[in-house]
């Protein structure tokens, strides 16, 4: 199965409670081993969505996190990036936002192989708006993410310092 059947068929899955269930255990860990056996060359996740791998300090600890997530790439020259905090559809934030914003939005993303320093914004009022429509066109599972936690899912604009 290929194309755009494929893909409707990830999408239905992930948009699942079951997928959300075991998601965040499997993937990001597929993700690391991968990446760092590749030499940051690839990222599993990244063959259904474009995906960089995030690293901040964290919010208590001050030591380097690191995440792979899937983002959705803006504009037509690399260093800017949007990224969704939807955490699967659970209820709680995941930690690497809250680790942007404890550290000012400072962090590194590993895109592509190569080692870029941004700054994270939380968008907020009509641009928060504008995004998460421009996100939900991008990844329709979104939406039901969206609707199973209480909490505004997180979106973040990624650029390069």
């Amino acid at each position: 199965m290929t194309g755009a059947r494929g893909a409707r068929l990830v999408q239905r899955v992930s948009s699942t409670r079951a997928f959300a269930l075991f998601a965040p255990y499997v993937v990001p860990v597929l993700d690391r081993a991968v990446h760092r056996l590749t030499r940051g060359r690839v990222l599993l996740s990244a063959r259904m969505l474009p995906g960089l791998v995030l690293t901040v300090p964290g919010a208590r600890t001050g030591r380097p996190r690191t995440t792979p997530l899937a983002c959705m790439p803006e504009g037509e020259v690399e260093g800017s990036w949007i990224l969704v905090g939807s955490n699967f559809g659970r209820p709680g934030h995941p930690a690497w936002t809250a680790n942007l914003l404890a550290r000012g939005g400072e962090a590194v993303v590993n895109w592509r192989g190569r080692d870029i320093p941004v700054r994270a914004t939380l968008l907020e009022g009509e641009e928060r708006v504008r995004v998460w429509e421009a996100a939900l066109a991008f990844w329709p599972p979104y939406a039901a993410y969206q609707r199973r936690v209480e909490r505004q899912i997180r979106l973040f604009r990624l650029e390069r310092r």
